[in-house]
């Protein structure tokens, strides 16, 4: 059944027309990170029916960052680098895309493969993607005591550090405690650790351990202390470390056994450390963030400040929901990007050593901490899925975000202004051709109706199915101004699968008309795969 549907849609996909030179593999982006040079992004995509990766080499010019070249890469059709629940799973360890450069490994990501229903849900390893058509799928072994767990996402990788020094990769495995991945010799050695809490100790662990939760909690990141070197552990029981000796103890008396830290990230100058806890209380999720900052005895939860700077008796981040997908440091500053349930809500915050500062008030009053659609990260109301810092050029630190249906954005100014990278084939004037950006989607989703008028125009965009009835009108005698490249307006041009009634039209083709009253009209296609399952 599986196989004859996916031979449909490749049946139906055929009618639609394929476009060369794509800037990214796919406009939905779960992920971004450096490739270790400047001027250059990895990126991490699903597309339609597969995933994939992009390289991007980019440039500071005078109307903003530019791409001046971009290659992908299809990865395999049985494995992913995101699990299908990303967006409705409860665990916070879970709703993020990790990635880590690891120097002759390259950009590292988790893999997955599907499972019997068809879903991308069963842990395999993970991705080492060394070069545009240079990459690895890395399978690691699995303990005989989860063979036959019913969830096997308790074992999933949420977490990557590398030592540089010593060519180890370190994987959090979750119930599966430590992974490692040693590249200092000829052929790669992996192995396992578990954290011992009866002993004090990270033990090394053999296929056929026997697994105790109260003794082996799980580990859900591990990152490598940027001035000591000590391997640090967020675990269901805390957070611990192992210094150089190999001794482990608790770091931190606030985070104690009794937290489930579910994410680490170290960076900045002066050093900042940020972690994550969550944990279930009477069927709901309590999360907090939490701080550590130079010549700080402890962590402490971070504080958030309304527009007059004053701290806030409520707890945001746990009114909010949040889940940290991923931080960038710069300078004295940290970028946290979180998620909220559903991926309904996303953006970043900026964090600095007074805490988490409302960037704005709205209408009602409401202090506006989370920066994205809002204060102009993103062209389109996308969820942000990621956010990185990396060298632009010699001189400048630049930041990046993923987002899930509007490409990556870029800053060259920590975020003041931002250019926006999307799919942007050339396009004929007057409406000389016209592209649905992404060419298939399912409702709900957005599917950008991308076209160019040479002059000023009153722009109207109709929906018609296959036996040419009018579905919708998305646009009607609308202002657009010529443009050299897309006239299109993002926050308005797009179809999300619907019809006039607001009902998930079923599964097909449909073309859509974009007509200007300079009697141009231009023809696209689009497939939607009818409503969410």
């Amino acid at each position: 059944m599986k196989r004859m549907l996916k031979k449909c849609l490749w049946l139906a996909l055929a009618a639609i027309p394929a476009f060369a030179a794509e800037t990214l593999f796919s406009n939905y982006t779960l992920n971004v990170n450096s490739t270790g040079k400047a001027g250059s992004l990895w990126v991490f995509s699903r597309g339609d029916l597969y995933s994939g990766v992009t390289l991007l080499d980019l440039n500071v010019g005078s109307t903003g960052i530019q791409v001046n070249d971009s290659k992908q890469e299809q990865m395999s059709d049985s494995m992913t680098a995101v699990q299908a629940g990303i967006f409705s799973d409860v665990l916070a360890e879970h709703r993020r895309t990790p990635s880590v450069y690891a120097g002759k490994l390259g950009y590292v990501l988790p893999m997955y493969g599907l499972d019997d229903d068809g879903y991308a849900s069963q842990p395999a390893g993970f991705f080492s993607v060394r070069g545009i058509d240079n990459w690895y799928e890395t399978p690691l072994k699995i303990p005989e005591a989860f063979q036959d767990i019913d969830t096997a996402m308790y074992y999933a990788v949420s977490g990557f550090a590398f030592d540089s020094t010593k060519k180890l990769l370190w994987l959090a495995r979750g119930a599966a405690g430590l992974g490692v991945y040693d590249v200092s010799g000829n052929s790669p050695k992996q192995g396992m650790y578990q954290l011992n809490l009866q002993t004090g100790t990270l033990d090394s662990a053999k296929i056929n351990y026997k697994w105790k939760d109260k003794v082996n909690p799980r580990i859900f990141d591990v990152k490598l202390h940027p001035v000591t070197g000590e391997l640090w552990l967020a675990t269901s029981k805390g957070l611990w470390k192992r210094s150089a000796d190999g001794k482990v103890s608790k770091v931190s008396a606030a985070l104690d056994t009794n937290a489930r830290v579910t994410g680490l990230w170290m960076g900045g100058d002066p050093l900042m450390i940020i972690a994550e806890t969550s944990r279930m209380e009477k069927d709901l999720m309590k999360g907090a963030l939490w701080v550590l900052r130079k010549n700080s005895k402890d962590f402490a939860k971070v504080d958030f400040l309304d527009t007059a700077g004053k701290k806030q008796k409520k707890d945001v981040y746990d009114d909010g929901d949040y889940t940290v997908t991923s931080v960038a440091f710069i300078a004295n500053k940290a970028y946290v990007a979180v998620l909220g349930p559903g991926g309904g809500v996303s953006g970043y915050f900026k964090l600095d050593s007074a805490g988490i500062r409302a960037w704005d008030m709205d209408d009602d009053g409401k202090n506006q901490w989370l920066y994205g659609y809002a204060s102009g990260a993103t062209d389109r109301d996308a969820a942000i899925t990621s956010i990185c810092s990396f060298p632009l050029d010699s001189k400048t630190e630049g930041l990046a975000i993923s987002t899930y249906g509007n490409g990556v954005s870029v800053s060259a100014d920590t975020g003041k202004t931002w250019s926006t990278i999307l799919n942007r084939a050339k396009l004929g004037g007057n409406l000389g051709s016209i592209r649905m950006v992404p060419s298939v989607i399912t409702a709900g989703d957005q599917s950008l109706v991308s076209y160019k008028v040479s002059k000023e125009s009153k722009i109207t965009i109709d929906v018609f199915s296959y036996d040419m009835r009018k579905v919708r009108t998305i646009v009607k005698d609308v202002h657009r101004d010529a443009d050299a490249f897309r006239s299109t307006n993002p926050k308005e041009d797009f179809w999300d699968g619907k019809d006039k009634a607001g009902r998930a039209c079923t599964m097909g083709v449909y073309y859509v008309r974009v007509k200007d009253n300079h009697d141009h009209i231009g023809w696209g296609k689009v497939m939607t795969l009818g409503g969410h399952k």
